[in-house]
């Protein structure tokens, strides 16, 4: 069968009208590498159903595992995958970019002098008055009362202590710290594939 042909039934897809849950938008699927890990874990890397059945056809992926519900064109019928990986691996990245979110990933999500998770910013630990400059060395998530307590001193001055030394982290560092945030809604399919390096307990 030609590829357009494909491409053109996959774009047919719909899901059954009798069902009162039609809603396929909670119904994404999550992506692994061609290593059978995820593409990503913070964010998780998920695509909607309408892409993953596009790969489906393109011949990118393979399904893994299925959602116990079902898409339909005027010839087919398939289930929705919910776990796809990738024919080709993708090289991640060696180091994550410089934002404000991945900041506060490797810093956990908590103040780096206190510990709140509360009214996050970030704090320059060297002043830029003194010559610190915007890097992940001198960087640290601070919460907004710390770091109006702190202001332009450095933390010696302030006697405040961080609570770890901020670094550059790797692309995998951050992975790690995104294992401990998952998202409000895991399928019971992704599980196995989600966390599948965690000792399992006796």
């Amino acid at each position: 069968m030609f590829k357009a042909e494909l491409l053109e039934r996959a774009a047919n897809f719909r899901s059954s009208a009798d069902d009162p849950e039609r809603n396929l938008e909670s119904c994404p699927a999550l992506v692994l590498n061609a290593d059978y890990t995820p593409l990503s874990y913070y964010p998780l890397s998920l695509w909607p159903w309408q892409t993953a059945i596009k790969a489906v056809f393109l011949e990118r992926v393979d399904i893994v595992a299925s959602y116990d519900r079902a898409v339909h064109s005027q010839t087919l019928d398939m289930k929705v995958p919910s776990v796809i990986a990738l024919r080709q691996y993708v090289k991640p990245s060696e180091f994550p970019a410089f934002t404000r979110f991945n900041l506060f990933l490797r810093d956990r999500f908590s103040c780096q002098y206190c510990g709140s998770q509360k009214d996050l910013t970030y704090d320059h630990v060297i002043p830029r008055r003194l010559g610190g400059k915007t890097t992940w060395e001198n960087i640290a998530t601070a919460c907004a009362p710390c770091n109006m307590k702190k202001g332009g001193r450095t933390p010696q001055q302030a006697h405040m202590a961080l609570s770890m030394k901020p670094i550059r982290p790797t692309s995998w560092q951050l992975q790690q710290h995104g294992k401990r945030f998952p998202p409000n809604f895991l399928h019971e399919t992704w599980r196995d594939w989600l966390y599948w390096d965690i000792e399992l307990e006796a």
